[in-house]
This record gives C-alpha cells, sequence and structure tokens, in this order.
C-alpha cells in the first residue's frame, strides 16, 4: 500500500514491520536497526545473502557517536560538507549495532539521507532505521514508489511515497584503512568533489564475496533482460537483426528504426541528469519485453563513472 501518512509508517516500524522509504537516492526497504526480527525480514524480502552489510540511517551527523566510533577527524569533514546527502561512511561500529547489520563485520556503513520525507520520519523514531535497496537482490534499484510497488505488491505493508529520487543512483561509500581514505562504492556524489577534501582515494570497489561494503559485487542492479553495454552502438544493433531493441544512449537521440526503441538519459549532456533517469530508463526498458538492451557507455568522469559503473554491473560486455 503506498501512503503519504508518516504516522503509519512509524508505527509498522515501532512494531518490528518494514516499510518502503523514499530518500534522494533510491528507495530502501527500512527496518529498526536494533531489532534483528526487523533485519531478518529485509533480507527475506530481498532474498539478500547475509554476508551483504546493510546502511544504518540517521536523523542528523549528532547521532553518530551512537553508531561508530573511533571516528576519523577527515570523516567528520566529510559528513559536515556533504550531510544530509548521498555519502555513507563506512566506520568502526559501536557494540549497539548487531552483526547482521555489519555482515559481522566491526564496521558499519552510515549516512543521512536528504529527503524531507525520511528526514521527518528518523526525527520521530528513537532508533536509526536500516534501509537497503527496495528491490530483490541484484535487480533494478527503485527510484519511484510504483518501483517499490512492482517488485512486491502487498508483501510490504507500508510503501511511504516521496515522489521520484532525485539523485536516482545510490550514495558514495567512503572508508578508512589507517588515516587512508578508501572509495567502496562509486555513488551519487563524484569523486573528484570527495577528493577535493581528502585528496586522492585508494579504490577498491569490487568483490566476488564479503564485500565490505554494499554495492560492491561485480554482478548487479540489472534488468531481466539481457542487456550488453558498448561504446559503439549501432555497431552492436547489426548484432541483433530482426530483434526488438532497446537503447540506452547517453545523450543523442536514435534514428527511428523498426523494431529499435531508444530512451535518451540526458538530451543537454548532464551528468546529474543522466543519474537521475538512469534507474526509471531500465525499468522502462525492461519492461517493454525486449529481445535486448544496449546501452551506450557515458565518458568516464565526474558522475559518468558512477553511471557506468552500475551499467558495469548490469550488463554484458561487448
Amino acid at each position: 500500500m503506498i501512503i503519504n501518512d508518516i504516522s503509519l509508517a512509524r508505527k509498522a516500524l515501532l512494531n518490528d514491520d518494514v516499510v518502503a522509504i523514499p530518500t534522494e537516492t533510491v528507495y530502501g526497504l527500512a527496518g529498526n536497526a536494533y531489532s534483528e526480527k526487523a533485519i531478518r525480514k529485509i533480507f527475506a524480502l530481498k532474498n539478500r545473502p547475509f554476508y551483504n552489510p546493510l546502511i544504518v540511517h540517521i536523523a542528523s551527523v549528532a547521532q553518530l557517536p551512537t553508531i561508530a566510533k573511533d571516528i576519523p577527524a577527515l570523516a567528520l569533514q566529510l559528513a559536515a560538507t556533504f550531510w544530509p546527502g548521498p555519502l555513507t561512511l563506512l566506520l568502526k561500529k559501536q557494540q549497539v549495532i548487531p552483526d547482521l547489520v555489519t555482515a559481522g563485520k566491526d564496521t558499519v556503513a552510515v549516512r543521512v539521507p536528504n529527503h524531507t520525507v525520511t528526514q521527518q520520519l528518523l526525527r520521530e523514531l528513537d532508533f536509526p532505521l536500516v534501509a537497503p535497496s527496495a528491490n530483490p537482490f541484484g535487480s533494478i534499484s527503485p527510484t519511484t514508489s510504483a518501483h517499490v510497488f512492482q517488485y512486491f505488491n502487498d508483501t510490504i505493508p507500508i510503501i511511504l511515497e516521496g515522489g521520484p529520487c532525485i539523485k536516482g543512483v545510490e550514495s558514495t561509500i567512503i572508508g578508512f584503512e589507517g588515516d587512508v581514505p578508501v572509495l567502496y562504492r562509486l555513488g551519487a556524489i563524484a569523486t573528484e568533489a570527495i577528493e577535493q577534501i581528502t585528496g586522492p582515494l585508494q579504490k577498491v570497489t569490487h568483490a566476488k564475496n564479503q564485500p565490505n561494503a554494499p554495492g560492491m559485487l561485480n554482478r548487479h542492479y540489472a534488468p531481466h533482460t539481457t542487456t550488453y553495454l558498448t561504446d559503439n552502438v549501432w555497431q552492436l544493433v547489426q548484432q541483433f537483426p530482426n530483434q526488438k531493441i532497446g537503447l540506452l544512449l547517453w545523450k543523442e537521440k536514435a534514428h527511428e528504426q523498426a523494431n529499435v526503441y531508444s530512451i535518451t538519459l540526458s538530451s543537454t549532456a548532464n551528468m546529474e541528469e543522466a543519474a537521475a533517469n538512469l534507474y526509471a530508463s531500465l525499468h522502462q526498458l525492461d519492461d517493454m519485453h525486449l529481445d535486448v538492451i544496449i546501452a551506450e557507455r557515458l565518458p568516464d568522469s565526474d558522475l559518468g563513472k558512477t553511471i557506468n559503473d552500475r551499467l558495469q554491473r548490469a550488463t554484458q560486455q561487448w
């Protein structure tokens, strides 16, 4: 049920139920971060493996010491710059955080979401929320309440309406190895912006198993339709004669062709617009019962790195 009533969402969360919530990045499946009962419900709904850790969502940086300890000064500087917003910090965890949240690791991923609905909800709770993306594990992330409902129907009692997600891709995840800042996941804040504060980041963004942070697995964010990522869309189109093809293009509009359908991420070549449109466009193409989707690789700079990262995890290379 898609609703606007925050009080009903709060009541469900107090009862250890799971609620779908909006954030500026994607919609999340939220539960009490201190309740193993609620956390297990999230893993079951998503069919998510327990080795893949979750992100804890808090209302403000003032709550951070209740979640994390031994917080580096650089982490606090990043929080002061980017919170509330799509930055997740991977820090040493306080004992109050269940091992289920962190996949047994001694670090916890935490952020302050920048969405008025979820901010209000968090302020009305006396516990933080874990909230992985509100989709079955490995599928395209949801950026509207309709996407969430399409995945789960009424198996989630409450989907809190918050409109389309303005960022449209997940948060950037930064951790620390000693005093060295580490990029664990490309996200809605470009690495160039973060490196203005941190200096050069060490990059550890992929893991076959036992990831240190969410979003590191090689196969993720994937449509049901077989999807390819390429620098040369039109060359690849020729490899699929007489098939129904969907194109996901960076900025150029496709010429009309029989059996070829196209979506342009940003006709003005705006990276933020392209990121905001990415998952919604993949959902749209995936719902068209195509034979194949062909995605165009973006310039590998700014948020283009993030979009390419998501497409690489969702597609087969050509």
